[in-house]
């Protein structure tokens, strides 16, 4: 696990590599299909070195959220090593780590017939109508969660109409917890004036790679907003004020970079709390794979 733009990709390519594993990725953005540049997916020929997964596995007008990926994480790490073969998690999303070495809260089952009920109210009515109908409700919720985010809004109103009781009743404690004993490496970058550089650099590269149409692509989805959670990752909600005309280009950049910066900033805060999980700090301008290998392999 790492900041961004440490070089997570290529570091755990190369150790894969060395020791048949197989990597599952620990990023919310990069499930999403139609995503690839302003996320830095890995490309089909890294891809094609050595397999990973969930990568690819939602469109974008979907959710995707902790509890599945611990879902899906904990299955594939049974049929990864099924085939006597190494499950690597592969990541900058912290909430995802944590959610999988310490659990997550118990939620309740949504009465489907709810649920259909209410998605088919969004498009009518329309996510800020929905968010007031919230706020009767369950006021905590609502002043959390924005007025134009309708996949949180509707899973508050599905909790409450299902159970009676509001969201945060059952945000009370972890369960589910799976011991995992594995070796925890955490790319740790030296120099941070060096990232905050390569994390322009990087930026820059998306755009000359085309990132302006992907983003123009996503737009003319159907039924695709600014509020799906898909389109609040970073770059993409600086991409939709600026094709929006919210915004000029220069300024789209300036945010997006800026943007970046504090999920790294925010990113090293998760890692340097997770001191007590056995972390291995190594130095992301230095690390190579041998520093890796010391028990890592089998």
């Amino acid at each position: 696990m790492g900041p961004t733009a440490t070089g997570k990709t290529a570091l755990a390519l190369d150790l894969a590599e060395r020791i048949g594993g197989e990597i599952i990725s620990v990023d919310s953005a990069l499930v999403y299909r139609g995503m690839d540049i302003g996320t830095a997916k890995p490309s089909a020929e890294e891809r094609a070195r050595v397999p990973h997964h969930l990568i690819d596995v939602r469109d974008p007008e979907e959710t995707w959220s902790a509890a599945d990926f611990v879902e899906h994480a904990q299955r594939l790490i049974g049929e990864i090593e099924s085939r006597d073969r190494v499950p690597m998690l592969v990541g900058g999303t912290m909430l995802y780590f944590r959610a999988l070495l310490d659990g997550l809260d118990a939620m309740p089952a949504i009465d489907p017939e709810i649920r259909a009920a209410l998605r088919a109210r969004l498009p009518v009515e329309g996510a800020e109508r929905l968010h007031a109908e919230l706020r009767g409700v369950d006021p905590v919720s609502a002043l959390r969660i924005h007025p134009n985010d309708p996949q949180r809004i509707l899973r508050a109103l599905e909790v409450y109409r299902s159970t009676g009781r509001p969201l945060a009743s059952f945000q009370s404690g972890a369960v589910g917890t799976v011991p995992r004993h594995w070796r925890r490496f955490a790319l740790w970058p030296e120099d941070r004036e060096r990232l905050r550089r390569r994390i322009a650099e990087r930026f820059d590269h998306m755009l000359a790679s085309g990132f302006a149409g992907e983003l123009r692509a996503l737009m003319e989805r159907p039924g695709l907003t600014a509020g799906h959670t898909s389109q609040r990752a970073v770059g993409y909600r600086q991409g939709w004020q600026w094709l929006s005309g919210e915004i000029g280009p220069e300024e789209f950049r300036e945010r997006a970079v800026t943007a970046t910066r504090q999920l790294a900033k925010r990113q090293l805060t998760w890692l340097r709390g997770m001191q007590t999980q056995g972390l291995e700090y190594l130095p992301a301008e230095r690390v190579r794979v041998e520093d890796l290998l010391g028990g890592a392999d089998r």
